[in-house]
């Protein structure tokens, strides 16, 4: 399989609200591919493969990823910030960054542990207490470059290692080229309903996007293509697992805000089982997707959710298998074909 869409997506910056990178590769990846695309109010981008049935199946992905904002400017030269997203700042000290348009490097200070006393050193440091240190000397060099207001992307270049790919923002820059690559699929494979492409933004913000993306759309049933964490650290004990890595898509029966619709599920089952596809649970249901939020547009659109496990998701960098990513667009295109997802379709 291909990886290079992958690795372009995933190195491109687009913290929540600040998505138009990556909505410009998309649009510009789908150019010609589509019979009809466009970038709404939010910037969401919206695309149709149009078929002749009245029945429409929307596919959804977020283009953003978690990061930082600029919040302060402080008078040593250093820039305060707060999260965008679930980011826990254990996971910010040391780590290299890019603000601004212009992509300013700098990086992630706390006291050394040297400097630190015995209670500081076993307590997790707070948001407020960390900066991002450019080199400046003062608040003037500082303001010269860096804007209340500015975006803080983590700086990670995507990798492979082995049967594993390891980068930034595979939430969910794996679910849009999923989608990218379900475009590709139906270029040659067409099908007789109207499958609806929904790249969406602020997703890790408040689940924004895809209500908007929803409204515009009025699918008769969507399907949402996350990464979701796996939790198999070596570290931690396996009841504390979520899914783990090389055991296939994850399937969500359940998150936060939402059961998910038992037909769409079942379909999503016994495809897997029918194509000899390795599937797994997501066996914890905390968090959520855009599924909680398009499940309660209108008059309510049944929504499923299939999933790329992730080792160390929300953070600088992540880590995903490769076959279990190859399976969760095989089995998406196996879904869109059989065109089961859409309840009451003549099939």
């Amino acid at each position: 399989m291909k990886l290079n869409r992958l690795e372009k997506l995933s190195n491109l910056s687009g913290v929540s609200g600040f998505e138009e990178k990556v909505a410009e590769f998309i649009i510009e990846e789908i150019k010609g591919k589509v019979d009809e695309s466009y970038v709404d109010n939010v910037g969401n981008v919206i695309a149709y493969k149009k078929g002749f049935r009245e029945k429409t199946l929307m596919l959804c992905a977020h283009m953003d990823e978690v990061g930082l904002i600029v919040s302060s400017l402080k008078k040593n030269g250093t820039a305060g910030f707060s999260a965008l997203g679930g980011v826990d700042p254990r996971v910010l000290m040391g780590k290299k960054v890019y603000v601004g348009e212009k992509s300013i490097p700098g990086v992630i200070g706390f006291k050394a542990i040297h400097n630190q006393n015995s209670s500081e050193i076993f307590m997790p440091p707070k948001m407020e207490n960390l900066t991002i240190d450019f080199g400046f000397e003062d608040e003037k060099g500082l303001k010269e470059k860096i804007n209340i207001g500015d975006p803080v992307v983590f700086s990670t270049e995507f990798e492979r290692v082995d049967n594993f790919l390891i980068g930034k923002a595979f939430d969910d820059r794996s679910g849009c080229e999923v989608l990218l690559s379900l475009i590709d699929y139906l270029q040659e494979n067409p099908v007789d309903y109207t499958v609806a492409f929904a790249f969406v933004v602020q997703e890790e913000t408040g689940l924004r996007g895809s209500g908007i993306a929803a409204r515009q759309i009025k699918p008769d049933a969507a399907l949402i293509f996350e990464n979701t964490t796996a939790g198999d650290n070596p570290e931690l004990s396996e009841g504390r697992w979520s899914t783990r890595l090389g055991k296939g898509p994850a399937l969500a029966f359940a998150h936060g805000g939402l059961v998910l619709d038992e037909y769409i599920l079942d379909v999503i089952l016994n495809t897997a089982r029918e194509n000899n596809i390795m599937y797994q649970f997501k066996s914890r249901t905390r968090g959520g997707t855009d599924a909680a939020r398009i499940s309660r547009m209108d008059e309510g659109t049944p929504c499923g959710v299939l999933s790329t496990p992730s080792r160390y998701i929300h953070s600088p960098m992540s880590m995903i298998n490769i076959e279990d990513f190859e399976n969760v667009i095989k089995l998406a295109k196996l879904l869109v074909k059989n065109g089961k997802l859409i309840k009451g379709k003549e099939n």
